[in-house]
């Protein structure tokens, strides 16, 4: 089987974390991705631990499904063959800022003037049409200036931090994956290809206030800003005996039922306090601050299998490390060993879809720097004596 999206090219001029995760899904869905990169490679070839250079555990998982030719697009044989990519592809992602491209003559007018119909697509840190514009942008800035750090601190850290995973950069990716594959459609239906523009600030604006715009949804306000239940500071995996159990009390029936197995049920519906969300809501702060007390005399696993016969949501705590060990991710085949060609045996992580008649498939391995240079170069006309000279003058790298 192929998958949704064979016979689709794109051009994928991203580094990092956003861009990569994002094309990646993309030829996870059967895509074909040349990634172009800097003699010198991506950043994440270098970060975490590798047994070759450039080739990390992180470049690993996020650059699977990709060929990689090595261009330097700042000497003017270098941009000459990107344009001669650009000419017959779908999509070209990119995520440095627009500036760059320009300096480098690669922005929308010049890419179009080859190829009318293709989709440009730019993820990068704000919007061209603010103050921001120019400013660089990585995960942890954003974070910070969507206001995550603030918000943990006002749920009960002990000083604001940003959320330990580089969650900017892969939702964003995600957005860039929903408006490359609407592009796409508009151009089957129309015939015309356009620019995007997917800012991280806005993305991630959108992503974080929809949660706590609160009483500033109205105008005039009706209350402040915040989720309360969000910022609870009992809102976090309860301490048991001898762990931790992540627990979600949330309909009016898991609350009943809670009162029950705690042997409590008389105090459910006379206490007004619990009387329907919007009343829980209110006071969830001394709600969630007794099931803490209660959950604490137990352990783990006692606590799992009675929330479990009460059909009251409840998780273990994982660790990154307990996590590979989990009965369901085993069960569905999520995790997986493969040999690659230049890495030995790795850890492979599955696609988390399922589909009935295009299934989405893992077909290529991560590329070593320059790989694939040789063979994109040849099929844009190049002869092997021209693909010499761009390497022995430092355009590419084979």
């Amino acid at each position: 089987m192929s998958g949704p999206l064979t016979g689709v090219r794109i051009l994928d001029m991203t580094a990092v974390v956003m861009g990569p995760y994002a094309t990646q899904m993309l030829g996870d869905m059967g895509a074909d991705i040349i990634k172009v990169e800097a003699p010198s490679g991506d950043v994440v070839r270098a970060i975490g631990p590798r047994r070759n250079p450039g080739m990390s555990g992180m470049f690993l998982q996020i650059n699977r499904n990709k060929r990689s030719i090595v261009l330097d697009l700042k000497q003017p044989e270098g941009r000459e063959a990107l344009l001669r990519l650009a000419a017959d592809v779908d999509v070209l992602i990119y995520n440095v800022r627009p500036q760059a491209m320009a300096r480098l003559g690669l922005d929308y007018t010049a890419v179009a003037a080859v190829n009318p119909r293709i989709i440009y697509v730019g993820v990068y840190g704000y919007g061209q049409a603010g103050p921001y514009a120019a400013k660089p942008a990585y995960d942890d800035l954003i974070q910070g200036g969507v206001g995550l750090p603030a918000l943990a601190f006002a749920a009960g850290a002990d000083a604001p931090r940003y959320v330990p995973s580089v969650m900017a950069d892969r939702v964003v990716g995600m957005s860039a994956v929903s408006a490359i594959c609407a592009a796409l459609y508009h151009r089957q239906r129309t015939g015309k290809g356009q620019s995007i523009e997917i800012p991280m600030f806005e993305t991630m604006a959108q992503f974080v206030i929809g949660d706590h715009l609160g009483g500033l949804a109205f105008d005039p306000p009706l209350g402040p800003t915040g989720y309360a239940r969000l910022l609870s500071e009992h809102r976090k995996p309860f301490p048991t005996l001898d762990g931790f159990v992540c627990v979600m009390i949330y309909t009016d029936k898991h609350w009943r039922s809670f009162f029950q197995l705690i042997g409590r049920a008389d105090e459910f519906d006379g206490d007004e306090r619990l009387s329907s969300i919007g009343r829980r809501t209110e006071h969830i702060h001394e709600l969630y601050g007794m099931v803490a007390e209660i959950i604490a005399t137990r352990t783990s696993a006692e606590w799992i299998k009675l929330l479990e016969d009460a059909d009251i949501p409840v998780m273990p705590m994982h660790t990154v490390e307990s996590l590979l060990e989990d009965p369901h991710l085993q069960a569905v085949g999520f995790f997986d060993y493969v040999e690659h060609p230049s890495e030995g045996r790795i850890r492979s992580l599955g696609i988390p879809s399922t589909w009935s008649a295009t299934q989405p498939a893992i077909t290529r391995h991560a590329p070593r720097l320059g790989q694939h240079s040789e063979q994109v170069l040849a099929s844009l006309g190049y002869s092997p004596e021209q693909i010499a000279a761009l390497e022995a003058k430092g355009v590419t790298r084979l």
